[in-house]
């Protein structure tokens, strides 16, 4: 599936941007932006499907299911360099996501939650190979969910601070909408990525997982 997901963007790509992939967005046919949506929750319950199916217990369908994610994250990219010589650079800005809104974020962001993703699950499966019950515990899953949603947070900040500014009045686009995929934000151009709250998700994420190694450390004695 990464090849096949490059694949498509590169396709998109060249309908959309025969110049190049650049901001701002070009506005995208209803039945094709309809189509993009399905497709990205398609990878993610497939993605789902293969954590669940391999893992045994909770904590082992869950790491597989980042794992998995991770590496279609790190492999997208690494086809995009190999295929068409994009990214320019690890700080050049991407479109990461459009569910449920636009999500974006130079590219090293993105990699480096996949890194601690497969981190996360490197520590898993480690736990789990040496028998020791790898059950993630409220305060983990707490500070596990906290520190995502401050991550995602800093991917749509700049999108939701130009909507609010210049498309006050205007509904992000949905489902339903008959307009175009980024018809609202046709002028929009990525301005500054919140790095602050990027670094905060990831040091809540990295915290959970001290407290996690620091628990399972404890039943290795």
């Amino acid at each position: 599936d990464f090849e096949l997901e490059a694949a498509i963007v590169i396709y998109l790509r060249k309908i959309y941007y025969p110049t190049g992939f650049q901001f701002p967005l070009m506005p995208i046919d209803n039945d094709i932006a309809q189509v993009e949506f399905f497709r990205e929750a398609a990878t993610i319950i497939m993605l789902l499907c293969i954590g669940i199916l391999v893992g045994k217990t909770v904590s082992q369908k869950f790491a597989f299911f980042i794992f998995c994610f991770a590496v279609w994250d790190l492999f997208y990219y690494i086809f995009l360099k190999l295929l068409i010589d994009w990214p320019k650079s690890l700080l050049t800005w991407d479109i990461l996501f459009l569910i449920p809104v636009p999500w974006v974020g130079p590219v090293i962001a993105p990699c480096i939650v996949s890194a601690t993703m497969i981190i996360l699950t490197l520590l898993i499966v480690y736990y789990s190979e040496k028998r020791i019950n790898t059950r993630i515990n409220g305060k983990e899953w707490g500070l596990l969910s906290l520190g995502s949603l401050t991550v995602i947070a800093s991917f749509v900040w700049d999108y939701f601070q130009f909507h609010r500014k210049v498309y006050a009045d205007q509904v992000t686009w949905t489902l339903s909408n008959e307009t175009s995929l980024f018809q609202e934000i046709s002028t929009y151009v990525p301005n500054e990525f919140n790095w602050g709250l990027f670094i905060a998700g990831e040091l809540i994420i990295i915290y959970s997982m001290w407290l996690y190694v620091k628990r399972m450390g404890s039943f290795e004695k």
